[in-house]
């Protein structure tokens, strides 16, 4: 089993379809060890956090920090962002719901968040 507690030193594995969705004891323990802000959709298929920030611009910075993480990983999420907000979601298509990706980048995205202190 992946140590949760370290996603944020992990790197992601190549999404070429074949990694399965993660069971729900493992969507369980992973979700545990993020930010409380990260929730849970109802079909537990998708994890999404909206950061609160001060203006536009540090929406707009966030957003760009994300996209260059999931470059980085090669695991892209949705983004959505406006006045005082950056609302990002991670799922693993390919897979039809989570993978340890989706939260290997919640915990990376979190990191860089808490060290630049956007939001």
């Amino acid at each position: 089993m992946t140590d949760i507690k370290r996603l944020d030193e992990q790197a992601c594995l190549p999404c070429t379809g074949g990694i399965p969705p993660l069971s729900q004891a493992g969507i369980e323990g992973n979700i545990a060890l993020l930010h409380t802000d990260w929730l849970l959709d109802e079909e537990h298929k998708v994890i999404t956090r909206k950061y609160k920030v001060n203006g536009f611009a540090k929406a707009v910075y966030l957003s760009n920090l994300t996209a260059f993480l999931a470059d980085q990983e090669g695991h892209h999420p949705d983004i959505a962002f406006g006045w005082g907000y950056c609302t990002v979601s991670f799922t693993t298509h390919d897979s039809g719901g989570l993978t340890i990706n989706d939260f290997i980048c919640a915990q990376k995205l979190d990191k860089l968040n808490n060290s630049l202190r956007l939001a």
